[in-house]
């Protein structure tokens, strides 16, 4: 046998180069057959739901359960998403100071808040669009708040109408609202909200301007530019869609809301002391640190570092509460001790429902009370009423 016979017998046959080109075909990125844009972490699998053990552990369910648009609008930051990253960062910068001495068992977490009581001072932060994670939606969330007997902040922006949402289950019920200029029109959802059973009214002023990089580069059909129809106005002309829905804010927008508000009203997204005192000024009945879980201001502050500042601003005249980043049980603890008076939890709780429904959202806030009790009881604290200053260190740059 010659040379060239010798070559053919061992050379790649007809069957096996097609073969190969088939498999380098479906991997191409291009073909999208084989896509899988993020890793699963430290889990080498995906974990069922008896297996979750912190929050964290619920993310790759949901980012594979939902569309990658949907995983996008949870998970996206405003701009370069400094802020966004620096909302975690900032749980670095603040030690806990172990003192023991405490039984987990007997941590008791209940509290009050204007004139409720509460098993816990962690509740459910306003977030959008809950439907697209899961059918159940709002629904389903509010069946696992009550469950946990958590206090849940329904989004103005919500799958479902408030009412529904409040006849779904019997768990306490607040109201968040972005204000329109016409008065008429809040004038009518907050008088809906309340008639139904809300307890409080939040009116959100941080998001005010703001645009995702993410969406920008249009990979997927949720970073398209939106149909406007001709009842909605567009926005005005710019290169990054930013709205300008918001843009017309002012103090004095207050002064207009308190009277239709039978119930207490706070203003959430402050992140500066003199903020919290012009509140105070304009008839605010309490103040949520917040920087939008990092969508509102790109190079902001988190707001774990500006939480003391707002605090002493206010001076107990009104409850503080928190959200943007929170996590986990020891996270909430060292807000509590640099003076919040609740924390919410809104990505968190997403992932829950994302990934299991219901059972997921509701796991979601079974863990993290847990974690609490036991940073509690690390912490040698029995009771909301024993965490003071004297339990952590700070150090933010």
């Amino acid at each position: 046998m010659g040379k060239i016979e010798q070559r053919w017998r061992r050379g790649m046959s007809r069957r096996r180069a097609l073969c190969g080109l088939a498999s380098f075909m479906a991997a191409s990125p291009l073909l999208h057959a084989q896509r899988d844009p993020w890793p699963l972490g430290p889990h080498r699998r995906f974990l069922g739901f008896d297996e979750m053990r912190d929050v964290f552990d619920f993310e790759p369910i949901f980012r594979a359960n939902v569309p990658l648009s949907v995983y996008d609008y949870t998970a996206h930051g405003t701009e370069s998403e400094f802020t966004l990253y620096r909302n975690r960062d900032a749980f670095d910068w603040v030690e806990l100071i172990g003192r023991g001495g405490v039984d987990a068992a007997s941590v008791d977490t209940s509290t009050e808040l204007f004139g409720h009581a509460m098993p816990s001072p962690v509740m459910l932060a306003p977030t959008a669009r809950q439907r697209d994670l899961h059918p159940d939606g709002e629904l389903g969330m509010h069946r696992a708040a009550t469950a946990t007997g958590t206090t849940m902040i329904v989004s103005n922006v919500s799958s479902f109408p408030f009412p529904r949402i409040a006849r779904d289950a019997e768990g306490p019920l607040w109201f968040q609202r972005y204000a329109s200029r016409g008065m008429e029109s809040n004038r009518e959802a907050l008088g809906t909200a309340q008639e139904v059973g809300a307890q409080t009214i939040v009116v959100t002023i941080d998001q005010q301007a703001s645009y995702y990089e993410r969406d920008l580069h249009v990979r997927h059909l949720g970073g398209a530019p939106r149909r406007v129809t001709r009842r909605e106005r567009p926005n005005p002309p710019n290169p990054y869609r930013v709205g300008a829905g918001r843009l017309w804010y002012e103090w004095t927008l207050f002064d207009e809301l308190r009277p239709m508000c039978d119930v207490p009203m706070l203003a959430k997204g402050i992140l500066t002391g003199e903020g919290a005192k012009k509140c105070l000024e304009h008839g605010v009945d309490g103040i949520i640190v917040s920087n939008h879980g990092g969508r509102a201001l790109d190079y902001g502050p988190s707001s774990l570092e500006v939480l003391e500042e707002v605090v002493e601003a206010v001076g107990g005249r009104v409850p503080v509460l928190i959200d943007s980043g929170f996590r986990r049980g020891g996270d909430v603890l060292k807000a509590l001790a640099l003076g919040a008076d609740a924390v919410c939890l809104g990505r968190a709780s997403r992932w829950g429902l994302g990934a299991f429904g219901e059972q997921g959202a509701q796991k979601v806030l079974e863990i993290v009370n847990a974690e609490l009790k036991q940073a509690m009881a690390f912490a040698g604290a029995a009771s909301l009423a024993e965490i003071d200053r004297s339990i952590v260190k700070t150090n933010f740059p």
